[in-house]
């Protein structure tokens, strides 16, 4: 059972796994950095030490960002949006945010689907 205070609990909609979406930005920058996934204990755990962690669905379990590669975020700020499916996490970065090793899962021309006009 997590210790997630019940009231943030409440205001969360997760899929039918239990998760719900993170998006991680740079709080500096403003920056995109990456998506990932929480469940109940992985936001509990976030919003007491500080440090992003997060639920892998593939390997199901929790993984702190940074515990084996050192590419840290220390959290400034969780939001909750309007529908209560997705977080965002103001980060410090530290190190590149992608397990690819680039600063951004987001930062590639290979993957623009519809270009800025």
């Amino acid at each position: 059972m997590s210790a997630l205070d019940p009231t943030a609990s409440a205001r969360l909609k997760r899929t039918d796994d239990g998760l719900v979406a993170a998006i991680a930005v740079d709080d500096a920058s403003g920056e995109v950095l990456m998506l990932a996934w929480m469940d109940d204990e992985a936001l509990h755990r976030t919003l007491t030490t500080r440090r992003a962690t997060y639920y892998s669905r593939s390997r199901q379990q929790l993984w702190t960002k940074g515990e084996t590669s050192g590419h840290t975020q220390h959290v400034r700020e969780v939001r909750i949006d309007c529908d209560g499916d997705t977080l965002l996490l103001r980060v410090d970065q530290t190190g590149p945010a992608c397990h690819t090793g680039t600063a951004t899962c987001f930062d590639t021309d290979e993957r623009v689907l519809l270009p800025r006009e």
